[in-house]
């Protein structure tokens, strides 16, 4: 790679064909004398351009020598601007020809970016056909000055350190191998990270909960003691605040206090960089957080975990949109480290892994699992017709509420509700035609059964709605939320407390006292002693949409939700039993569920069998780029369609395009070169480029 600078008197940026060894460049006109030793820095500018992703070099001015060191932050000027970057590396020549513009100034020189941390961003970019300065973005936090410039040899932060050095202490658990006893691999598992080895498993956690919480918590916080042990550091990944919050508490019970520190999004700028501060000095080997915390720079890492990788919230929303799982997997393999995917579910991209042997499989004999997992009903099963007839057409058949009921007798009990709100979807009473909006055919919903139909889209009261197709004037409900069904299951157990858990909040824990919980997948509270009964509800919702991984994500939530009950206490779900994922759930395998799943997508080349990246865009642009990108030999291009909802002046279209699983990297290099060319002719039009995205359909 040419390594060029930007000249201080010219705007362009121009790549340089020859490439040599010079001595030291002479610093141009009114620049100081260059640093004695090592006087070139190699610097990722922050520039937003795909077609100057790459590192440039800059003169260090000898009064800047003691600042300037690898991973610090720094301003240089860049096309006329100053701009922030980071220092990657101290060099004694560049291989730049011309004269080199001198580095302005050190922001700070504190070293946020680790040598490590800089290679795995380099190579999730080149993964996701991004660039470096995007996913620098999401790998180091903004600074805060105030804190930055605290005591860095605070009494309490340095006994934390220390206690992240070494390995546990008294009251920590021995060698107790915890829930990891109940799995034929898993105390060779634990041997393996205390003796410093790097093992890769994919985890299928039993059900159930112990005293202090989820036993899948104690075992990741076991796991993480045995690392430390070994004299490594561990990475824990987790969806959501919810999860860290109870792997925060298991760490802390099995490891002490002040070895491990959470990062999550909700705890401030200046808390969040704090606590980032303490792992970037090597002060706690131990992070456990959510989807940003994968980048966190744990001082020589044996383990990285990351639980439910089937979760929506593992993938991030920015630019260049990499997955939590496939971060780690990449930092494992460059740093040696072991990595533990984990989760009551399988992906078909965690039981690929299994199936090349690049990881190994953990997993609970099946009298083990039998006796952890819950009793599951169906309530479609032909006995039960029999029995009540009406239960076809219910929402909530004879047999749903007599589980609740005699759960109720000795505890709290869940029902799941796939839709959040009162009741999202409307449709005509006449000819159950969906009801949209006459402004921009939006869907109609109701907040409450007190208010008038909205228009999901645009916000408009229909208080005048008139079917266009029949010419009726009423209503009825297409789908029932999460707030309509507690409102229904309040009056049918009018002496029952009723909670909700969704959106608008979320309950961490419930106690073991009779009460009915109404929550959305995902946002299922954590009931002490585990629930007594549970109901999913709606599983057409969930089966029906058009989506490649629905019979997989649903499985997912469903054991999920599956996995907060008692031992052997009693689940319905109100699905067909003939469904695979029904049939799943009903002998709580996952295992086959995702294998067959995977088998399903080799066939008809899907991922993960094959490399896909989608295009969005304008339909000029998406069709100008896949013209001019120079696809990998067997590359096949879907499309482009419209997008639903798009339309007029908004249109957009999306262009699918997949390769063999091997010309992955072929085909991100092809997509990033043809966005470096579109940002080097400067067309307005910009064409989202996403690889391996989760709504491929």
């Amino acid at each position: 790679m040419t390594h060029a600078s930007p000249s201080p008197d010219d705007d362009a940026l121009l790549p340089l064909d020859a490439v040599r060894e010079r001595p030291v460049p002479v610093p141009a006109r009114g620049v100081p004398e260059p640093a004695a030793v090592l006087p070139v820095a190699r610097i990722a500018v922050d520039t937003p351009l795909p077609h100057l992703d790459r590192p440039f070099d800059y003169l260090v001015p000898a009064p800047l020598d003691a600042d300037a060191v690898p991973g610090s932050r720094v301003r240089v000027r860049f096309a006329g601007k100053l701009v922030d970057g980071f220092l990657l590396e101290r060099l004694e020549t560049s291989e730049h020809q011309g004269r080199l513009a001198r580095l302005e100034r050190v922001v700070s020189p504190e070293p946020v970016l680790k040598p490590e941390i800089a290679r795995l961003a380099r190579a999730v970019a080149d993964r996701y056909a991004g660039t470096l300065a995007d996913v620098l973005r999401l790998a180091v936090p903004p600074r805060h000055a105030k804190v930055e410039a605290e005591n860095a040899e605070d009494p309490q932060d340095a006994a934390a350190g220390e206690a992240g050095d070494l390995a546990p202490g008294p009251g920590t658990g021995g060698h107790d191998p915890g829930p990891w006893a109940d799995y034929p691999d898993g105390e060779s598992f634990l041997r393996a990270l205390a003796e410093g080895r790097s093992p890769r498993a994919v985890w299928t956690a039993l059900p159930g909960a112990g005293e202090g919480g989820p036993r899948w918590a104690t075992a990741v916080a076991v796991a993480v003691r045995e690392t430390l042990r070994g004299g490594r550091g561990a990475l824990v990944v987790l969806p959501d605040g919810k999860d860290v919050t109870l792997a925060d508490a298991a760490l802390k019970a099995v490891l002490g206090p002040g070895t491990h520190v959470a990062l999550t999004a909700d705890l401030g700028p200046a808390e969040r960089y704090r606590r980032w501060l303490r792992v970037a000095r090597g002060r706690a080997r131990a992070v456990v957080g959510t989807r940003g915390a994968a980048f966190a720079p744990v001082k020589d890492l044996g383990l990285a975990i990351v639980w439910d990788d089937g979760d929506d919230l593992h993938a991030e929303r920015l630019a260049p949109y990499p997955h939590t799982r496939e971060i780690l997997a990449l930092r494992a393999h460059q740093g040696g480290a072991g990595l533990l995917i984990g989760g009551y579910a399988r992906t078909a991209e965690a039981t690929r892994l299994v199936a090349t042997g690049w990881a190994g499989a953990i997993t609970a004999a099946r009298e083990t699992v039998r006796a952890w997992a819950p009793r599951v009903r169906p309530a479609g099963e032909d006995s039960e017709l029999a029995r009540d007839e009406a239960a076809r057409a219910a929402r909530l058949p004879s047999l749903a509420w007599r589980a609740l009921r005699a759960g109720l007798t000795t505890g709290p009990v869940l029902v799941q509700v796939p839709r959040r709100g009162y009741l999202p979807a409307l449709a005509c009473q006449a000819c159950r035609a969906p009801a949209r909006c006459g402004h921009c055919a939006g869907s109609l919903a109701l907040r409450s059964g007190h208010a008038a139909p909205y228009c999901r889209w645009c916000g408009r009261i229909a208080g005048q709605w008139r079917c266009p197709a029949c010419g009726g004037l009423r209503m009825r409900a297409q789908v029932i939320g999460a707030r309509r069904t507690a409102e229904e299951l309040g009056r049918a157990f009018p002496s029952v407390r009723v909670e909700t858990s969704g959106k608008d909040g979320v309950l961490a824990t419930v106690g073991a006292a009779p009460v009915l919980v109404v929550a959305t997948p995902g946002a299922e509270p954590v009931a002490e002693g585990g629930y007594a009964a549970g109901v999913l509800l709606d599983g057409w919702a969930l089966l029906g949409r058009p989506d490649l991984r629905a019979a997989e994500e649903t499985l997912r939530r469903w054991m999920n939700a599956a996995a907060l009950l008692r031992p052997q206490a009693e689940l319905v779900v109100l699905a067909d039993s003939s469904v695979p994922a029904v049939q799943a759930l009903l002998r709580w395998d996952p295992v086959t569920h995702a294998e067959r799943e995977l088998a399903d997508r080799t066939e008809l080349g899907f991922p993960p069998a094959v490399r896909m990246a989608t295009l969005t865009g304008s339909p000029s642009a998406v069709r100008e780029m896949i013209g001019e990108a120079a696809l990998p030999d067997g590359a096949q291009v879907l499309g482009p369609v419209p997008i639903e909802g798009s339309r007029g002046d908004q249109v957009r279209e999306r262009a699918m395009v997949r390769v063999p699983w091997g010309a992955g990297p072929a085909l991100a290099a092809a997509l990033k070169g043809a966005v470096g060319v579109r940002s080097a002719r400067k067309i307005p039009e910009v064409v989202r480029v996403c690889i391996d995205p989760l709504d491929v359909i």
